[in-house]
Parts: structure tokens; sequence; C-alpha cells
């Protein structure tokens, strides 16, 4: 029997009559026949040494025969075999191909199909409100046009209206769904027309509406399942749901946070649904809801709309998760920013007491993570909460610099009287830890055993003085400050160690700065402002010493000091004081400026001026007597005032030594201004009422005015006979000689005596 090939060759009428399978057989057993003929030959020719050349041209005419014949059949079976199965092969191809595209043709018509059935059923669904069924069928039908989108080959004209009609009755469906959210769930709200308030969030309700259903008092209808079920297969919950979540958060819930006096009430109407209203039950006094009225707030909300709501499962999730993934980073912030932040306690008493937030915070987010708002137990909020004592210590940090800041720029002038026998109001502190106490009589029994001398009772006492009120002040709130940090976590006592630090920078740069004016303008405040500096100076030396020993480490290892502190306040101090003193001293020799040098007495204009220039010196000095004797301390008073008497002295003394001609009647005239100056000069020093225990001070002129002796003799000497003059000059020995050169003294002789023997005379003595 031929071979499949073989009959459609010969059906072609392309082979010749003799079968190729036929020849190529004989041709096969021609070949065997020849290649035994060869070997026999060949065995013969070697083996047997039978020469036989005429046999073996004959087998090689043989061979060449045999040869020809198959080049013959190769080539008949290359030109003529291979080409006819090259067109059975394309004949075949072509027919695979048109079998492919009716293939394609079938499978798009079923698609059609599907698409016609899946709108159809549809549309029956839409009708019957069976929403989950019809966003079934419209996502069937949606699968069909994106599967004949997905042939290249198709061009079918009606691709472009299917999709126009699946676009349609999507928004048809999502317009439906949309219908039955508004009326399962019912929003009123204020206009946005009425401001944000409290008064326009009592108008805010939210209906929950069961739609007859009998068994939703505790589950949401079945309606609304199979509405919120065919918005999530549509793709359009999640953007319902954010819609409904912004609403939720601007007018319910965040209220709720803020006002104090807004709660919720929540009012079952029977086989109706559910109403979450907020009131005002009465109008609360304080500014901000405790943290425990606000999460009951806040979860009877959730609560209820977990209940008649959100316990639905939407695939792998449930509703109240997607909810809570929108809702929980905005209403955790404003809890923190508008609630907690505020229960923060302010004094380290209360922290312990705080322990209840944290409990209500955690039981807070376990009820959340039951019903699915929250997923796992780690959040910003109960982080926050946790983190009491950090925003403690940040939060009265703040407050104490506020606080101080206000005290440093409140007026300077309400003082307050400081005795050596003030003190500061230490608190009692806890005994310190065993390794701090051992450590402290270890260093007393070495101070013991060192000094056997006592201090003196008035060692470390402040001098009798006025300060500022605010100071004061200042002082308590760096010691209160203080105490807080005390029994306190090693960062939150650090916190407030260095608050109290950065306190008195800020008085050392901001007062000088911010009362600069005033300081220079009214020497009263610039007292006031050297006693607050050394006040300061006198208790930051041993301020760290006594709380270093109860703080905990590194405080309590010698960093907590404010010694180093010390020089700069008692430099800033000295500076103010030294400026205004340097004040005044320009505005005494500006005074006396107005003298005429105090020569030609004897003229009544010169007189007036001269005296009207030592009644002004004497007036200021009286004057700034007046302003600081209850302030500054008594030595500082009297140094003071000592300085600037000697400074006018020291101007009137240099004046007169200049004139070269003084006639008796100047000299009368001198005298007298000079008189006034020596008896109403010491006047300033007088002590106050209840200082008149001490009498010295006016006694001891000499020792704070250091021209005094001197301007003393002046006037001796302007009213003396030569031989006083000379007496008192004694050889370089007198009282005279201790004050003035000789050239000085000659000078004044010069000047006050004509020349005569007699003058002449003197001078020789003065030596």
């Amino acid at each position: 029997m031929a071979s499949f090939v073989t009959e459609v060759l010969a059906s072609s009428g392309k082979l010749e009559k003799e079968d190729l399978s036929t020849k190529i057989s004989k041709m096969s057993r021609k070949v065997e026949d020849t290649k035994e003929e060869v070997c026999d030959m060949i065995n013969k020719k070697y083996a047997d040494f039978l020469p036989s050349l005429q046999g073996s041209e004959e087998l090689m005419v043989q061979v060449d025969e045999v040869s020809r014949e198959m080049d013959a059949l190769k080539s008949c079976i290359e030109n003529e075999v291979q080409q006819s199965i090259h067109v059975a092969v394309a004949e075949y191809e072509k027919l695979k191909q048109q079998l492919a595209k009716n293939t394609v043709i079938i499978t798009m018509l079923g698609h059609l199909k599907e698409f016609h059935n899946a709108m159809e059923e549809f549309s029956k669904a839409l009708q019957e409100k069976k929403y989950v069924e019809a966003a079934n069928h419209l996502e069937r039908a949606r699968t069909s046009v994106d599967s004949l989108k997905g042939w290249k080959t198709s061009q079918l004209p009606l691709l472009g209206a299917l999709g126009s009609e699946l676009t349609v009755q999507r928004e048809n469906l999502i317009y439906h769904l949309g219908d039955e959210w508004k009326r399962l769930v019912i929003w009123r709200l204020p206009t946005s027309k009425e401001p944000a308030g409290l008064e326009s969030f009592l108008k805010v309700e939210l209906n929950l509406t069961y739609d007859g259903s009998k068994d939703s008092e505790s589950k949401p209808s079945a309606l609304l399942h199979c509405v919120l079920q065919a918005l999530a297969i549509q793709g359009d919950l999640q953007h319902k749901i954010k819609l409904f979540s912004q609403v939720l958060l601007k007018n319910m819930l965040k209220p709720l946070v803020m006002y104090p006096s807004l709660s919720v009430y929540v009012t079952e109407q029977q086989g109706e649904g559910t109403v979450l209203a907020l009131q005002c039950l009465e109008e609360s006094h304080e500014e901000r809801s405790t943290p425990s009225q606000v999460y009951s707030k806040l979860l009877l909300v959730l609560k209820t709309l977990h209940s008649h709501l959100l316990d639905v499962s939407i695939g792998d999730k449930k509703l109240s998760a997607i909810l809570g993934e929108l809702i929980w980073e905005e209403i955790c912030q404003c809890i923190i920013h508008e609630c907690l932040l505020y229960s923060i306690p302010t004094n380290s008493t209360q922290l312990e007491k705080y322990n209840t937030v944290i409990k209500e915070t955690e039981e807070f987010e376990k009820s959340l993570v039951e019903m699915q708002y929250l997923q796992g137990d780690s959040t910003d909020l109960l982080k926050y909460a946790r983190d009491v004592n950090c925003h403690f210590a940040t939060k009265k940090c703040k407050d104490v610099i506020v606080t101080a800041r206000k005290l440093m720029t409140s007026k300077m002038h309400n003082t307050v009287k400081i005795t050596p026998y003030s003190k500061l109001r230490l608190p009692k502190l806890p005994a310190p830890s065993s390794a701090a106490k051992v450590k402290q009589e270890t260093t007393k029994e070495g101070m013991t055993m060192e000094n056997t001398k006592q201090l003196s009772a008035w060692s470390l006492r402040l001098p009798a003085c006025r300060i500022s009120e605010s100071v004061q002040q200042l002082m308590e709130l760096a010691l209160s400050t203080l105490c807080e940090a005390v029994g306190s976590s090693t960062q939150c006592a650090l916190q407030l160690f260095f608050t109290v630090r950065n306190i008195f920078q800020l008085f050392h740069d901001v007062v000088p700065t911010y009362h600069k004016e005033n300081l220079l303008k009214f020497p009263h405040l610039a007292a006031i402002q050297h006693n607050n500096c050394m006040y300061l100076a006198h208790h930051l030396l041993t301020l760290g010493h006594h709380f270093q020993a109860h703080l905990p480490q590194p405080l309590s290892e010698g960093v907590a000091t404010f010694v180093d502190m010390v020089p700069g306040f008692r430099k800033l101090g000295a500076q103010c004081f030294l400026a205004q003193l340097n004040v005044q001293r320009a505005e005494l020799l500006e005074r006396l400026s107005t003298a005429h040098n105090f020569c030609n007495l004897d003229d009544e204009d010169n007189y007036i001026a001269a005296s009207k220039a030592v009644r002004q010196v004497i007036h200021q000095l009286k004057q700034l007597g007046t302003v600081w004797q209850d302030v500054l301390p008594v030595s500082i008073y009297c140094k003071a005032m000592g300085n600037l008497l000697n400074t006018a002295i020291t101007e009137v003394i240099a004046k007169i030594m200049m004139l070269e001609d003084i006639s008796s009647e100047d000299g009368e005239h001198l005298h007298t201004l000079c008189q006034t100056i020596i008896e109403e000069g010491p006047l300033v020093f007088i002590p106050l009422a209840e200082e008149n225990k001490n009498k010295k001070y006016q006694e001891e002129v000499p020792l704070y005015v250091r021209k005094w002796s001197t301007f003393k003799e002046l006037v001796i000497v302007l009213r003396a006979n030569l031989q006083e003059i000379v007496d008192r000059w004694a050889d370089s020995k007198g009282p005279l000689a201790l004050e003035f050169s000789s050239s000085e003294v000659k000078n004044l002789i010069r000047a006050l005596f004509q020349n005569t023997e007699r003058r002449a005379a003197a001078l020789t003595k003065i030596k």
C-alpha cells in the first residue's frame, strides 16, 4: 500500500508510473549487490591474488551507472518532491489561518452574547433593587467589553457603542446606590453661611434608617449591606466613605473634642432608625474637655456607627477598618492638640494621677481595636499619653520661660526691702540618696578638721537694700522649677535644670537691653538694677549646692551649679551703676562750667553765676541722696555719693588753683562758696532713721571723698594771713604740706597777696 505522500504526488501527475519507493528499493538492492561484488573482487585481488582486470573494469562501469542513477533520483526528490511538499504546507497554513479567524469571530460573538445577557440581567436586577447582583452583572458586561477591546484584529464599529452603554449604565447604578445611601444615611448640617461655633454645631444630626428591617437594631439593614457591597464592587465605596468621614470629622467628632459643653445623644426610633444629634446640656466653665469626657463621647458615636452602619465585611476587610484608616490620623492629632496637651499637669506632684489618663487612653484604643477601627496597639495617641514626663517638662519649661520673660519686662520700680536676715523660702527636700549622704558627711568632717575657726555670723549675708519685686518673684520661680526637677526622671530633671539656667541667662541678656534707656535716664532704676544683679549673684553662689544632692545623675555629680554665672551678674550690676555715675558726674561738671571759672567774683553777675552753680551741685547731690539712700546698701551709697562730691570739689579746687589774682573781696566770696560746700556736702551722708545706730558715715566723709582734706585746707588758706599759711606749712611738715606742693602754695600766695617784702619772706619759707 502506497504511503500518503506518494498518493498525493501520484494524484498530482508529477511522478512517473513506477513507484518512487519501489525504485528506491530496487536501488537499495543494486547497491547491496554491487557492494558484495566489490568486496568479493577486493578479496580475490588482495587476499587470493587472482588478477581479474577485466572483471574490475566491468565492475567500475557498474558502479558508475549506479551512482548516476542515485544522482538522478536525488535530483528528482529535491526538485519535484520537496517543491510539492512546500506547496502542501502553504495550503495547510492557509486553512489553519482561516480556521483561527473563524474561531476569533465565534469567540467575539460569544463575548457579545455575554455582554447582552449581562446587561439584560443587570436591568432586571436593578429594577428589583438587587444591587449586588446588578453590580456583578455590570462587571460581567465590562469584562466582555474589555475582552473585545483586547482583540487587536477586532474593528467592530459596535465597540464604541458598547463602551458608551456600559458607562451610562454604570453611572445609572452609582446614582441609584447614591440615592439609596442618602435615604439610609441622612445628615442634617448647618448652612455654610453660619459662622462655625457652638451654636451652629447644635444643629448637626445624623439619621441612620433601617428601611423597615426588624433585625437591624444590632446590625446594618440588608438593603444598606447590599448598597455598600455594590459600591465596593463598582470601586466607588472608598470615595463614598471618604466623603462621609470628612463630614463626620468636621461636624461631629472634632466639635465633641473641642467644646466641653457639647455632647451627643442617641435616639432609637422603633422600626425607623437611629438618630445621633449634638446637644449642649449645660454650659461648661472648663476651657477644655478632660480626656475621659472626650473618649466617652467619641466612643458613643463610633459604637453607634459600628452597630448600625459599619459592621459590614467588604471582601476581607470590615467597613469600620476602612473608615478608621480615613479618620484616625486626623482625630488623633485633634485629641492630642485640643485635649491631651492641656491635660498635661503643671506640677510634678500631679504626674502620678496622670496614670489614670494613660489607662483611659489604653481602654479607648482597645475598644477601637475590638470594633476594628484600629489595627495594632501602637499609635501616636497612646505614645503621646505615655510620654507624659517629657511633655510635662516641655510644657513646664515653656510656661516658666514665658513667666520669666513677663517678669523681666515688667516695671522695675516696684521694690521690696531686703535685710541681712532675709532668706530664700527654700523648700523642704527629701533626704538625699545614701551615696550622696556619705559624700556630704565626708566633706563635712573634712571641713571641720581643716577649718577650726568659725565664720562670722554676717558671712554670706546681703546688706540691707531694695530690689525689684519681679526679681524676687523670678528667684521664687527658679526655686519652684528646681523643686519640680527633684524626684523627676533624668531627662525631665535635665530639661528643668537647664531651663532655670536659661532664665538667668535671659535676665542677663534681656533686661539691660529692654530697659536700656530708662537705666541711663533714671538714677533710681540704675540703683535697683545694680541691687537686682548683686541679689541674683549672691543666691546663685549657693543655689546649685542646695539642690545638687537631690537631683539624678549627672546633675548630682557637679553639673548642677550656677557659680559660673556669678561674675557675669556682678559685672552687669557694676557696669549699669557706673554708667549712671558717669552720667551724674558729667551733669555736675556741666553745672560747674557755668561758674565762669570762679574769677572776678567782685562782679555781681559773676558771683551770682558761681553761687548758682554751687547751689545746683548741692541740690543735685541731695536729690540723688533722696533717690538712692533707701535703695542702695549703705556702703555702696556712701562710696557713690563720696565719688560724686569728690568730682565736684576736685573741679572747684582746679578752678581756684588756676586763678592768678585773687582780691580780698574775691577771696571772701570764694571762701563763702567753698564753706557752703563744706557745710552742706556732708549732709548727703546722714543715715536714715533706722540706721541711727551708726552715725559714723558723716564723720568719715574723708574716707569717701578723697580730696576733702585738700579742699578744707584750701578754704583755710583763702582767709588766712601770710603767717598762718607759713605756720600751716611748717617746713613741709604741716597739714598744708600734706595736701599741696610747694609750687601750688607759692602760686596761691602770689594770687592772694600783693608783692611785698613780707610776701617775699613768706615765699622763701615755703620749700
